[in-house]
């Protein structure tokens, strides 16, 4: 079988910012090289990414990641039962969650404000992540087995092994993009657990970079004239970069997570198109909105890279093991692609990578001009075009193939 993997690889200068800080509130760093580099961890973009989604993807193909899943499933319940009070949409919600997912699920720690309001609803002692299409059918389940709010019928309901499979089976199904991109980890129950189809590496400068320091104060209004002096001082660290991101796709592994779609015997490739552009649009375009108020960096990537591999994804990041130099007018970038033009085909070259293996290039600017040499000029609209028909085409023979034996498509990690 032919897998198909994307590599993103991505150059973002970044102005004074603080996209991602560390416990002592100064940027994240790393050495790499032998020098200190700036750095926003994997998980930052990998956040902002998925905030991307909000505006790219129907509300029905996302997930929800929280611990208060009881009250999010007792509000469905509710929805599709009506005469339910909330404190018993809430009980039946704690049973079907704990047998669905093994999950344990326990009183919250905090109170509410409020001495009129009910009682918080339980949460599991994790992050759970469900799909809407999941949290629907956990929905339907409920209502089905604990009809006028009776938990113990409910209770009676999922104690019978087919009424008890179907709720393991619907938090195992209809997995929605971001799961199926990122992957779910329950911890009570590992049979539930999704691989993840992506890897983000964290972001590093592709230069030393030093932290600075900024020194504000802030005035009071109502301060009389002959009051000098301010109301409030401090100091934020930050610092400036160009940037070096990589991710990966498994577009195989993305497409046996969607899963079929309700269509088995065809095994859909729209859904992966879209989940594969939405991913790719949302990565190059989102930005973690660490101190965002404060430094206002709004940036947009200076370069993209996006290869399609066969056997396995390759990050560019030996590029700049060696510390970019500043150029003769200052800046980093002209160095930074002119490095990565070389570095990428040598690479590629000695390792057999060249040949089908297909590749675009999004950039900015006359520094950007040496990547003209690693694949087809495009803008953001023709890249997300040319990478979903690439998917679809080299997706489709697999599936006229699943279609015609009813074997499944798996791919390696």
């Amino acid at each position: 079988m032919t897998r198909t993997i994307l590599d993103i690889h991505i150059l973002q200068t970044v102005p004074p910012s603080n996209l991602n800080r560390d416990d002592t509130g100064a940027p994240k760093s790393a050495t790499y090289g032998g020098v200190r580099r700036s750095r926003v961890s994997s998980q930052a973009w990998k956040r902002a990414t998925r905030k991307a989604f909000d505006e790219l993807l129907d509300k029905s193909e996302l997930g929800v990641r929280t611990k208060k899943v009881v009250e999010e499933l007792a509000g469905r319940v509710q929805a599709l039962d009506p005469s339910l009070t909330l404190a018993a949409a809430r009980e039946l919600a704690t049973e079907t969650v704990s047998t669905a997912t093994g999950s344990k699920i326990t009183a919250p720690k905090r109170k509410s404000k409020d001495a009129d309001a009910e009682d918080l609803a339980g949460e599991s002692g994790y992050l759970m992540f469900l799909s809407d299409r999941q949290f629907g059918a956990l929905a339907a389940l409920t209502v089905e087995g604990g009809k006028g709010g009776d938990v113990k019928a409910l209770k009676e309901f999922l104690g019978v092994k087919a009424n008890k499979s179907r709720a393991k089976e619907a938090v195992k199904t209809e997995h929605s993009v971001d799961i199926a991109l990122f992957g779910r980890m329950v911890a009570d129950s590992a049979d539930l657990n999704v691989d993840a189809a992506v890897q983000v590496a964290h972001a590093l400068s592709v230069h030393p970079v030093e932290v600075e320091s900024d020194y504000y104060t802030a005035v009071d209004d109502r301060n009389p004239d002959d009051e000098s002096g301010a109301g409030m001082i401090g100091t934020v660290e930050f610092n400036s970069a160009t940037l070096y991101r990589y991710a990966a796709v498994d577009v195989n592994r993305l497409q046996e997570n969607l899963g079929s779609g309700g269509d088995d015997e065809n095994r859909p490739v729209e859904p992966t198109r879209r989940a594969v552009t939405a991913f790719l649009e949302g990565f190059i375009t989102s930005l973690p909105t660490g101190k965002i108020n404060t430094f206002g960096n709004q940036t947009l990537p200076a370069a993209v890279i996006v290869k399609v591999r066969s056997r396995r994804p390759v990050s560019y990041v030996g590029a700049f093991e060696q510390p970019v130099p500043m150029g003769e007018n200052g800046g980093y970038l002209r160095n930074a692609c002119k490095k990565l033009a070389d570095f990428a085909p040598d690479l590629e070259g000695r390792y057999g990578l060249t040949g089908n293996d297909q590749g675009w290039v999004l950039r900015v600017g006359d520094e950007t001009s040496a990547l003209d040499v690693l694949g087809t000029d495009v803008g953001l609209s023709e890249l997300l075009t040319a990478v979903g028909d690439t998917v679809v085409a080299r997706l489709e023979p697999e599936t006229a193939t699943v279609g015609r034996t009813g074997a499944s498509s798996e791919s390696g990690a």
